[in-house]
């Protein structure tokens, strides 16, 4: 028999603020990158933005009752930065913050712990215009002003924070990738407007031991384990050299204080490690977290790359995932074991097991899971039925790994899917749905944007009310 789930344990639900609040310029909020850059043509799916997105500005009372009727413990969401600092620094929008302080003491109201993430994504245009957003070490300061703020507006209503939400994620598609703002091809500037974050998160930590000391903060970070694609020496070295880069280069300098000696080591060679300075590291390891946020969709599985030449190291990064594949030090490949979603995204619940022993294992913090969810093209069928089975069994599998992982010594503190409503699928518009909760409107129209309840509400609310025991399959509830 597997340890039950603790009687604390947070089973929620998550979001972000460009994704679900809409309100793009309403009450002095100011532009956000995402403002600007949803709406260059071709960047997303049918030309879908964020400017009402599924209306939760206007609408958050009805969403605060949805999250209470589903019994919901803590809901993560994000602060929109430029609502509160609509310039990114200088006067404060008192609108703005009024209206996070409502929606905190309507969840407060509710018995539904806030978990409050500072960043996710939308960045004041405003600063990317003045100074290069994060290229500029001037960010560090203004991004701790913000967060002073929050801080000092909330140090006694919110517990959880989160200051950066997929670090890795956000600066690879923005400055390597060229598909996120600032719309970047440039490996250099890539590990420089990186390190940059790295610092930014380490001052607001070092910040909130000040003002919000019985609080814990943490970021969270887009996890994947890294899986040899069989036991051959050097494609579990190729493993071994995914899993330092797409893990340990963040998770490392957020726990430890450092990047990992044999990637920055093989970045100088190339020319393109950022400059790090003594004054850097000690800030660095001022920032250790007090839990970490993981946000887990699928690993990935990696081989030695027999096709890789030699490179030329002013100019091409091995790790660059644009680049041919003969640049690279490893390849990807897909993992013969596994089924995929809709967006050809790996199904590996074992892996989010796998993931929780690894971080438990390397940095000996508290775990919560603050993303976890299948993205699918949700179907409303007759007398408002959506009837995502697919959801129900994606989500149980994974649950079902929290339990076994937990039993084996993880810390784990909640389990936040992602996510609560549907919401903007950032370049995938409203296709791809992700919630609890189906709200009605598409590309092309905002309809009514009512808020319909899928079978995996009903499936979800069962899970919270037994504190996830009927995930083991004892019970077979038919819904």
């Amino acid at each position: 028999m597997l340890n039950k789930f603790s009687k604390s344990f947070l089973w929620g639900a998550s979001s972000a603020a460009y994704q679900v609040e809409g309100a793009w310029n309403e009450d002095g909020k100011g532009k956000s990158v995402w403002d600007n850059f949803s709406k260059i043509p071709g960047k997303t799916f049918e030309g879908t933005n964020g400017d009402v997105a599924v209306d939760h500005y206007h609408r958050f009372k009805e969403d605060v009752q949805l999250m209470a009727e589903l019994g919901l413990k803590a809901y993560r969401f994000s602060v929109a930065w430029s609502r509160i600092y609509p310039e990114g620094r200088g006067k404060l929008n008192k609108k703005g913050l009024e209206f996070y302080e409502k929606l905190v003491d309507e969840l407060i109201k509710n018995n539904i712990e806030p978990v409050l993430t500072l960043y996710h994504w939308d960045l004041p245009q405003a600063l990317q215009d003045l100074y290069g957003g994060f290229e500029s070490r001037d960010i560090i300061d203004d991004f701790e002003n913000y967060c002073v703020t929050l801080f000092k507006a909330f140090k006694d209503k919110v517990k959880y924070w989160v200051t950066f939400n997929e670090q890795n994620v956000f600066t690879n598609l923005g400055y390597r990738c060229a598909v996120h703002p600032p719309g970047l091809k440039d490996v250099k500037r890539y590990y420089e407007a990186n390190h940059i974050v790295n610092l930014a998160n380490a001052k607001a930590i070092k910040a909130f031991r000040k003002y919000v000391p019985n609080g814990k903060i943490g970021p969270s970070f887009g996890m994947g384990p890294v899986y040899p694609l069989d036991c051959k020496p050097l494609n579990v070295l190729a493993a071994d050299e995914a899993e330092e880069y797409f893990n340990h280069w963040w998770l490392d300098v957020y726990c430890f204080g450092k990047y990992p000696t044999i990637t920055l080591n093989r970045l100088k060679k190339l020319n393109v490690a950022p400059k790090v300075t003594e004054e850097d590291l000690k800030l660095l390891k001022e920032g250790k977290p007090d839990f970490i946020g993981l946000n887990y969709y699928h690993g990935g599985t990696a081989m030695e790359n027999d096709n890789v030449i030699s490179v030329d190291i002013n100019k091409k990064d091995p790790y660059l995932v644009e680049n041919s594949e003969k640049y690279k030090v490893f390849k990807s490949v897909p993992n013969p074991f596994l089924k995929k979603t809709q967006w050809n995204w790996e199904i590996d619940p074992d892996g989010l097991r796998i993931a929780l022993k690894r971080l438990t294992n390397r940095y000996d913090l508290p775990i919560l899971i603050t993303e976890n969810g299948i993205g699918a093209v949700d179907v409303l069928e007759e007398n408002d039925t959506v009837n995502d089975d697919y959801r129900i069994d994606y989500l149980k599998e994974h649950i079902f790994a929290c339990k076994k992982a937990i039993d084996e010594g993880v810390d784990l503190i909640g389990y936040l899917p992602w996510s609560f409503t549907d919401l903007l699928s950032w370049l995938n518009g409203y296709k791809k749905r992700y919630g609890f909760i189906y709200v009605n409107r598409d590309e092309y129209s905002e309809k009514d944007l009512r808020r319909i309840r899928k079978k995996s509400f009903y499936w979800y609310k069962d899970v919270i009310k037994s504190n996830g025991e009927i995930v083991e399959g004892e019970k077979n509830e038919v819904y």
